[in-house]
């Protein structure tokens, strides 16, 4: 069945949404020729699900655009693509020439704006394009670097933490908060914690995700394999598979008891490590019968390591 964004765009645009705050002068539709029409090229959108665009083509075949795209003005007869590239391309491949567009006069920089805001309005996008599209939209608000930006929010966290309230008045935060508010999708503190280090996944993980070709659980699972031969073989399977997250914890335990079988002076070392780290947080120290216990072990470990 298709999904609420697969439809054949019943209904006015939501310029209200792109705009802000802003009235729309003009949003009544005009008609252009295709050819006059094209794209950006910095879309922030990459990828394109073939099965929803199979879907909204056959939409399209059978209803025709009835969303206009958003375009602004070129020259007299060149438009650029503002908002609507899925509409574009359907109407592309459904082998339309003319389509419905709202005209609006814009800077590059409302462009900008607008697309990427039009993109995070949408409900099928995956947590890779999500994360990515706001830090976009953070670093055009703020006109900083994206790096920046992801500084700016862990120090937002840490400040939420150390409970001080100076986050609050930070012009900066303020902003970052609005962004939050408006889009609606997540809090900027759940956006910190769970989707930034989406982002530090190793670059096939990364990609797979971006293509939607895996779900975020299933891929924060394979990549905590250190061995990548391991984690790009098992990331394939579980896709080409379709492998469920229990699935892929099963071979992963699989993979780590088979590397400790095969390096036991490393499994050995690692035991040694966990014991000390288990040692020093327990209450061993409080009991007496404990601690000439650990004592009498020291003695015998210290006799075999110097002999």
């Amino acid at each position: 069945m298709p999904s609420k964004n697969d439809q054949p765009y019943k209904g006015k645009a939501n310029l209200s949404v792109l705009f802000g705050d802003d009235e729309v002068t003009d949003s009544t539709p005009k008609t252009l020729s295709l050819d006059s029409i094209q794209p950006r090229s910095s879309q922030p959108r990459r990828y394109f699900d073939s099965q929803a665009m199979q879907s909204l083509v056959q939409s399209v075949k059978t209803d025709g655009i009835l969303q206009p795209l958003l375009v602004r003005p070129l020259d007299d007869n060149h438009y650029e693509l503002i908002a609507g590239e899925r509409r574009y391309r359907a109407a592309r491949e459904a082998g339309l020439s003319e389509v419905p567009v709202i005209i609006r006069d814009l800077t590059e920089q409302q462009t900008l704006h607008i697309t990427l805001v039009e993109n995070l309005q949408r409900e099928d996008l995956n947590p890779v394009e999500e994360t990515e599209g706001i830090l976009q939209l953070l670093s055009h608000l703020l006109e900083c670097p994206q790096d920046d930006v992801i500084r700016l929010l862990y120090r937002m966290q840490n400040d939420v933490q150390r409970m001080n309230d100076n986050v609050i008045i930070q012009p900066e935060a303020e902003k970052v908060i609005k962004v939050f508010n408006d889009l609606g999708r997540m809090g900027w503190e759940s956006f910190v914690s769970n989707r930034l280090s989406l982002l530090k996944l190793p670059e096939g993980i990364l990609e797979a995700l971006r293509q939607g070709k895996i779900e975020y659980t299933k891929a924060r699972a394979i990549a905590k394999l250190k061995d990548e031969e391991a984690r790009k073989s098992l990331l394939e399977t579980a896709i080409a598979e379709n492998l469920s997250l229990t699935q892929i914890k099963e071979r992963i335990a699989a993979l780590k008891k088979s590397a400790s079988a095969d390096k036991p002076e490393e499994n050995l070392k690692n035991q040694i490590k966990a014991a000390l780290t288990k040692a020093s947080k327990s209450k061993v120290w409080s009991d007496p019968k404990k601690q000439k216990r650990l004592q009498k072990i020291l003695a015998e470990l210290d006799s075999i390591l110097t002999t």
